[in-house]
Formats: C-alpha cells, structure tokens, sequence
C-alpha cells in the first residue's frame, strides 16, 4: 500500500499511517492497563524478513523505560521480539493487541529475551490526537520531581518508591494553582496511582485541558 497520510509523534515513537484499502480486517486493540505481570503474549512480526512469524512468551515488566525515546512506558516481554518484529503487534490470548513491539535488549544484536512494546492504550491515545490534530498536545503540571528514595524517604516520613517527591513548584504554573508546595509527595494523579516521575508525567500529560 502507498502511504496517503502519515502522521508522527517522536517523542513515543508512534505514528499513525493512512492507506486506502478494502477488505482488510481490523485486529480488537486491548486495555493494557489490565496486563498482569505473567499474562501469555504473543509478538507477530517478520524477524530478519520471516513473514508472519509468531512468537509465545509471557509479561516480564510494565512500566520499563529503556532510554531510546522521551515518553516510555514500556511493556517487558520474553517472548522472542527481533529485527523485524518492530511495529508487529504484541497480543494477549484473546487476539487482542495490548502493545506494539518496539525494542530489544541484546548484546548480540539478537533475542535474548528481554523485549518491549508500547502499551496500547499510550498508542491509542497518541494516535487518537495525531489523527484528530496532526500533533499530540500534552498537558502540563509544572513542577520538578524525583522519585522517593531510601534516604528521601526517610527524610520525608514516606514509604519508598510510594509516591513522587515534588523538588521545585514554577510560578504561574498549574501546580502553583493548585498550592503544591516543595517537599510534598504526590501519590496518585486523578485517581491513579503514581510510583515514580515516569507515571506521574504520563498521567499528567493524557490529562484534558
């Protein structure tokens, strides 16, 4: 198929690509946020040019961050994820696609079973603001964070890794707003539960204007 659109968003490495076509059967898109660590998966891609190759394996991780893009929430897998599996969808056993494989950590360059994949329901949402607006438009908090330490949190009479530390409140900003002072500990974000700054700044991030 040629590309009649193509729409992109850096910052997770998700694009949206437009094709005319008929005839073609949609694949479910799945809740990622219900994956449990130990959920069977299968990853489909076409490693080292193998077309509609298949491979088992079950959720290592969620919430992995890799260090390759600037928004990572990744799903961990050893179900076997190559060159050529990237973009191929990573599904739970009812065909439902819970992630797109992305990476590999591997000091060969091949599976040492340790993959990635996006969470659906982060490539959804980039997808559905690329194709409503042609850019994705992240909300804001202002504040600087960091993640709640042994020795932090001690200091701050908090369980470790319970929360997110918040190190400096901007003026002007919605945090100053909204009276988040330094030295406050953020727990949960609009309902949810946040462990450390990498879930609190996608929280805040999906949140509407």
């Amino acid at each position: 198929f040629t590309a009649v659109e193509v729409w992109t968003d850096p910052k997770t490495d998700v694009a949206v690509v437009k094709i005319d076509a008929t005839d073609l059967v949609a694949a479910p898109i799945g809740n990622s946020d219900s994956v449990e660590i130990g959920d069977w998966v299968v990853a489909l891609g076409q490693p080292f040019g193998l077309e509609s190759t298949v491979t088992a394996g079950i959720i290592s991780a969620k919430n992995r961050a890799m260090g390759i893009t600037a928004r990572e929430n990744f799903l961990q897998t050893d179900a076997a994820i190559n060159p050529g599996n990237s973009g191929g969808p990573l599904c739970n056993l009812r065909g439902e696609v819970i992630g797109i494989n992305t990476a590999i950590s591997s000091r060969g360059g091949g599976n040492e079973g340790i993959g990635f994949a996006i969470p659906s329901n982060l490539a959804r949402w980039v997808s559905d603001q690329l194709v409503s607006n042609g850019t994705v438009r992240r909300a804001y908090l202002g504040v600087g964070i960091q993640p709640v330490s042994q020795d932090l949190a001690q200091q701050l009479g908090v369980a470790p890794r319970s929360g997110v530390a918040v190190t400096e409140v901007y003026p002007a900003t919605p945090a100053a707003k909204s009276g988040l002072q330094t030295g406050d500990v953020i727990v949960r974000f609009d309902g949810q539960p946040v462990a450390n700054p990498q879930q609190l700044q996608l929280a805040v991030e999906r949140s509407e204007f």
